[in-house]
């Protein structure tokens, strides 16, 4: 089992640790509920060093991820990012990620030169690096995996800003949703801060090197201490994630769901010029609709639903199957996501969920939860 560079940091704080994507990864410190109303709140800090970093560089980089990516790329500005998705050949998903246009912010750019990095997830690093060398091949361009070396941590929630612009000369209450910009962050170089994250409260992410992440994880936490700011582990960051809706790959989207049916036409950019693996099915599934959607719902009853468990309608028959689900603090009610055949899919529908001899009712939603 690998650890990152703070794995220590945790072990100190008593985290409850697992394994997670082959880490060894901080569940939580003093519990998720605590934990989750920190970052809805006030701010926490997560350890992401987990995650996989990509960096490519070339004369056609952007036409190459034009043709790995369903994204338009070509719409990337230099300090900008982008979250897009990876199709295979068969209407599925690789993995999703996150597309930052470096160029002009990097340290060294040739003239004509387009540079990017991929941010993707810890368990799909491996084929998700085999899969794009496969799509490079016959474009110019050159792929580096940094993910060895590089440390992240994203620090979330409404006082982020606050609790972090003494690190650094970069304003960013001034930042906006998305983008990203490169400097000194707490006395380290060559550090990208990025307005991005995956709780919905808002806050920013910290690349850097290895050897700096542990130094800029105690000074954020001592510069933090005014406001409060706590640890934050992975069980937290799922109940965050799921009560915005956000899709968690290996449960809420697969090699076999398509974007359509996930709800992510709108990274999905089927005029783009550019041709990418299953454009064509998915031009033919918003022409004709899909068969079955991702559906957010709330439970009447207090028991958590569960991955795999089974959907059906309020007459007994199948109807689809549950992804995600967990008790959500902020609501006080268990939540969750899952497919269910297009016709049941209406926002207020009625559904059953099987927990072993028991059907829950529940209330299909819109998202976000909250």
């Amino acid at each position: 089992m690998k650890s990152t560079p703070l794995t220590e940091k945790h072990l100190a704080l008593g985290a409850k640790m697992a394994e997670f994507a082959g880490y060894n990864m901080p569940i939580s410190y003093t519990g998720i509920t605590e934990e989750h109303h920190a970052v809805r709140n006030n701010v926490g800090v997560f350890d992401v060093s987990h995650m996989g970093e990509f960096i490519v560089r070339g004369k056609e980089a952007t036409a190459f991820l034009q043709s790995a990516t369903s994204n338009d790329v070509s719409k990337l500005q230099p300090g900008e990012v982008q979250y897009s998705c990876l199709p295979n050949k068969k209407g599925g998903i690789v993995d999703d990620l996150l597309v930052y246009r470096l160029d002009d912010v990097a340290e060294m750019t040739e003239a004509g030169v387009q540079t990017y990095m991929l941010v993707v997830n810890a368990s799909n690093e491996t084929k998700d690096w085999r899969w794009l060398k496969r799509i490079a091949r016959g474009f110019d361009v050159k792929m580096q995996n940094i993910s060895a070396k590089t440390g992240l941590i994203a620090v979330q929630g409404p006082k982020a800003a606050e609790a972090l612009q003494k690190l650094t000369s970069i304003d960013l209450a001034g930042m906006k949703y998305y983008t990203f910009q490169r400097g000194r962050f707490a006395g380290c170089n060559n550090v990208i801060v990025s307005a991005t994250g995956y709780t919905g409260a808002g806050g920013f992410e910290i690349y850097a090197r290895n050897r700096d992440i542990a130094k800029i994880w105690d000074k954020v936490f001592a510069n933090g201490a005014k406001w409060d700011i706590k640890p934050v582990g992975l069980g937290a960051r799922d109940t965050l994630r799921l009560e915005k809706g956000f899709c968690l790959y290996g449960h809420d989207i697969d090699d076999k769901t398509s974007p359509i049916e996930a709800g992510l036409g709108w990274i999905t950019k089927l005029k783009k010029e550019a041709d990418f693996p299953s454009k064509e099915r998915f031009e033919k599934q918003r022409a004709e609709g899909v068969k079955r959607k991702l559906v957010a719902f709330v439970m009447q009853d207090r028991r958590v639903p569960r991955q795999d468990y089974v959907i059906e309608s309020r007459r007994g028959a199948t109807i689809g199957v549950v992804t995600s689900g967990t008790h959500s603090p902020t609501l006080d009610q268990p939540i969750g996501m899952g497919y269910v055949k297009t016709k049941y899919a209406e926002l207020g529908s009625k559904i059953m969920i099987v927990a072993g001899s028991k059907k829950l009712e529940a209330t299909i939603v819109k998202l976000p939860f909250v």
